[in-house]
């Protein structure tokens, strides 16, 4: 069985996907759930149609180029990438924080915004603007990213298991995003109504996951142990005593084969002892 991918629920859960070529196979896991699987040879994932997995033999991993999915909503700025706008609904533009300080602004479209957050595994956010389509949020986004990032890489995801958001930073950006948008004289491509610049939080979250630890993971790519939690795309599990970070999209395109591994891991000074 190939893992073909991955579905995190946000809420300390996920479904593994695994397939050979026909009917996926959705594994949940849960927090004291025991995994049990080697990685075999990588490749490319393929493509689920239907339900049904069409494997693929091409080498790269976790797609090949005719299994790459670009969403180029990700890469506009405001000035449409696609033949013909589509983006006509609420979009939310939101701040959200990864202990300890990282904040990262982004975009999704209104009614999926909390579901957005904790897909990335965000600790906490603010919803900053409400806006009538996507390519006035992504303008504001793109202009608010000259301040703050507007992606954030594993390695600080990883770090934020093990800590607590910053309170006064997270207040000082906060107010520092005061008016920003209003003061900042945006050559919007479409001109957005007064109230869509009004800034005001709108609401904020805190998210727990019901991951508690002291320090932070260790980082590897491995299928076995017990599940300690899922964030985001990262799933914690316990292993010969070390706690390991996992990110699932690392996993995407192996051969799954029973038994744990067998390759020598990383440890924690707390696994000794």
């Amino acid at each position: 069985m190939q893992l073909v991918g991955y579905e995190p629920s946000g809420r300390g859960s996920a479904l593994l996907l695994a397939a050979g070529d026909g009917p996926v196979d959705r594994r949940e896991l849960a927090a004291g759930d025991r995994l049990s699987y080697s990685l075999g040879t990588r490749r490319c994932a393929g493509t689920i149609d239907d339900g049904d997995h069409v494997a693929c033999d091409r080498p790269s991993a976790p797609y090949c180029e005719y299994h790459t999915d670009t969403w180029v909503c990700a890469r506009c700025t405001g000035t449409c990438l696609k033949a013909e706008m589509d983006c006509y609904e609420e979009h939310a533009v939101y701040l959200a924080a990864f202990a300890p300080g990282t904040f990262k602004v982004g975009v999704t479209r209104e009614w999926r915004l909390e579901t957005r957050l904790r897909e990335q595994g965000a600790d906490r956010a603010a919803h900053l603007y409400t806006v009538s389509n996507g390519r006035i949020a992504r303008e504001i986004e793109a202009e608010i990213a000259r301040l703050l990032t507007d992606r954030v890489r594993t390695g600080p995801k990883v770090a934020a298991l093990a800590s607590e958001v910053d309170e006064d930073a997270w207040a000082a950006t906060l107010a520092e995003l005061e008016g920003f948008v209003a003061d900042a004289e945006i050559d919007f491509e479409f001109d957005p109504a007064a109230e869509d610049l009004e800034r005001g939080v709108r609401e904020e979250f805190a998210f727990d996951y019901g991951i508690d630890l002291e320090t932070r993971p260790v980082r590897e790519t491995i299928a076995s142990g017990t599940v300690v939690g899922v964030k985001g795309r990262l799933l914690v599990l316990e292993n010969g005593g070390t706690i390991y970070a996992v990110d699932m999209r690392d996993l995407v395109g192996y051969e799954l084969e029973d038994g744990g591994t067998d390759r020598e891991l990383q440890s924690s000074l707390g696994s000794f002892g």
